[in-house]
């Protein structure tokens, strides 16, 4: 009989233990891959909303965030250089404020994108269309939500925060031209996309052509790498940054939070696993080795019995691991939909993102686990003495 059907026969003689052994691996492999999707998937997420915007650089004044650093003066000439490179196919300024809306008896915030009026992938029309005047306007569905907003309605932005000389400016009537999703918006955000020179002229005093940042897409063939030179070149004052370089400095800076507390955890769970496994074969190799040490007498050796031992191993985390995926991925969802609705969190963003990498080490840790949980046992079954322990199991 080969060692398949062996294992398979002893593990069967036994539902409960089989049962419970299965479960265990199934709820610790869960978690182990839950933390795997979780090590990378902040990270990969961010990376493919950037992507998702269509411009592969940004230029800002500072080493800051854009709106939380100096803005970049002058920007629409700076702008209109930038796409004189032969590097560059389009660059934008944008940038961003706060306006506010009479909503029954008070007022609510929204958050304002001033940008060119022609854009690539910045934002995804639901209904509706772009804007495509300074007196039009895109709003999320939020705030469409919120006003009943739709294509062909009026919106009056009044400024909102830029203290008392801004509240002094009159309200601005704009009409809206469609609802769109904007990728970096929380669930609750309430936003517009406005002409980034209504913005710097109509609602706010503090700037007049002053841009957060402004977004560069390279042309086809040119690396984003090699257009951030030649923006330095150009700029030196100012600070050009990649996609790419943006996400090792996040990866650094602001992920590496969520990767290790993962992998620790991720580390527990497989440590877990080998000790379930470790336990389960102990107890089971203890009340076998009357009949292991009667195999060894007619002849099976000592390889055969650690195979049969280690192929029994690998079914318990092999059926364990199998449920594990589909239950993980259920926490993973379930996590994920509770760390999304917290505040600030863009709504496109997610904490566990299905890749191959993580569920091809979470095979790999899960198998790991379970050989290197089988090692004692096996070790104990084949060191056994076949004289002393048939003397001992016939006595017993």
């Amino acid at each position: 009989m080969n060692p398949f059907m062996l294992a398979w026969r002893r593990v069967r003689a036994e539902p409960l233990r089989l049962a419970l052994a299965v479960a265990g691996v199934a709820i610790v492999g869960a978690l182990l891959l839950t933390m795997l999707l979780l090590a990378r998937g902040l990270e990969v997420s961010f990376a493919h909303l950037l992507e998702s915007t269509g411009y592969d650089v940004r230029i800002t004044a500072t080493a800051a965030l854009p709106s939380l650093g100096a803005p970049i003066p002058d920007a629409s000439p700076v702008a209109a250089v930038v796409r004189t490179l032969p590097e560059v196919s389009e660059a934008t300024p944008v940038a961003f404020g706060v306006a506010r809306v009479r909503h029954g008896k008070g007022r609510r915030s929204v958050g304002l994108i001033g940008g060119e009026r022609v854009a690539r992938g910045e934002w995804e029309v639901a209904r509706g269309r772009p804007a495509r005047a300074p007196d039009e306007v895109l709003v999320n569905e939020a705030l469409a939500k919120l006003l009943r907003l739709e294509a062909g309605s009026s919106l009056a932005l009044e400024p909102g925060s830029d203290g008392a000389a801004a509240s002094a400016l009159p309200a601005v009537m704009l009409r809206v031209t469609g609802i769109a999703a904007f990728p970096f918006d929380a669930t609750n955000d309430l936003t517009a996309r406005v002409a980034y020179e209504t913005l710097c002229e109509k609602l706010t005093t503090s700037r007049r052509d002053d841009a957060d940042m402004i977004l560069v897409a390279s042309r086809a063939g040119v690396s984003s790498e090699r257009t951030v030179e030649a923006i330095r070149a150009r700029f030196p004052a100012l600070r050009p940054i990649s996609n790419q370089e943006m996400m090792r400095e996040l990866r650094l800076r602001d992920f590496s939070y969520f990767r290790q507390v993962a992998s620790a955890l991720a580390m527990i769970s497989t440590f877990f696993a080998f000790l379930l496994v470790a336990t389960l074969l102990s107890a089971s190799v203890g009340r076998r080795l009357g009949e292991v040490a009667a195999l060894r007498a007619i002849g099976l050796s000592r390889a055969r019995v650690a195979v049969d031992l280690f192929v029994e191993a690998l079914l318990l985390v092999g059926a364990g691991g199998v449920l594990a995926i589909p239950l993980g991925l259920l926490l993973a969802r379930v996590l994920d939909d509770i760390l999304r609705s917290m505040p600030t969190i863009p709504a496109r963003v997610h904490f566990f993102v299905l890749e191959p990498l993580p569920m091809l080490l979470h095979v790999m840790l899960l198998l790991a686990a379970g050989l290197l949980a089988a090692a004692w046992p096996v070790m104990l079954a084949v060191r056994a003495p076949i004289a002393a322990t048939l003397r001992s199991e016939v006595v017993s």
